[in-house]
């Protein structure tokens, strides 16, 4: 018999700062339950998106969800001495981009930042965790092969996709790992560290 303590999200991300970047994939659905999972931990959490992102959820959703605004472009001004929202991953104890779509891949890859998301992941002062959702053909190309083999050499965190029923109505290696796996690494990467505000919130 299971505990209401086991069942239930507890608050051991309390005090910590995710950032959340929300690629163009229809596995963008699944990153709706690890946002809402992240808050229930106490987590703060911001959401970023692409302007393709928007096409498949709407940022009113993940604004439900976060209890905060989301941000869909460079020029959006969240502050007028920062623009391009640098501040954010000043802020982040980690960014989590998901879905991680072979074009995010490769412009981190290259040090391309043309739009928000490329932007906060390449100025990011905190560990980056990339979950790869895309064609098992893209999966397998030898150009993304190298991009995210020199991602990882860099540090970054690379959730490779899981075979599966893909919305390109094939089957392959290429769907997004479940938002439950996505949560424990998210989870077991922040808390080997104690937040960035050096206490947790509500502590007295």
């Amino acid at each position: 018999m299971t505990s209401e303590s086991e069942s239930t999200p507890g608050s051991d991300l309390r005090g910590y700062e995710v950032l959340v970047c929300v690629c163009g994939g229809i596995a963008a659905f699944k990153v709706c339950h690890v946002v809402s999972d992240l808050v229930q931990r106490g987590a703060g959490v911001t959401v970023a998106m692409t302007d393709a992102a928007t096409r498949f959820i709407g940022p009113l959703t993940f604004q439900s969800l976060s209890g905060r605004a989301v941000l869909t472009s460079l020029w959006q001004s969240e502050h007028a001495h920062d623009a391009q929202h640098i501040h954010v991953t000043e802020r982040a104890d980690l960014l989590l981009i998901a879905p991680a779509t072979a074009n995010i891949i490769g412009k981190i890859a290259s040090g391309v930042a043309d739009e928000l998301v490329s932007t906060l992941a390449i100025s990011a002062a905190s560990p980056v965790v990339l979950a790869a959702a895309m064609n098992p053909r893209m999966w397998t190309n030898p150009i993304v092969e190298e991009n995210v083999a020199k991602l990882k050499k860099h540090g970054f965190t690379v959730l490779e996709p899981a075979e599966g029923w893909l919305a390109c109505r094939s089957v392959g290696r290429g769907r997004m790992v479940e938002a439950e796996q996505i949560l424990e690494t998210v989870t077991s990467m922040c808390v080997k560290h104690p937040p960035k505000t050096g206490k947790k919130e509500n502590d007295e």
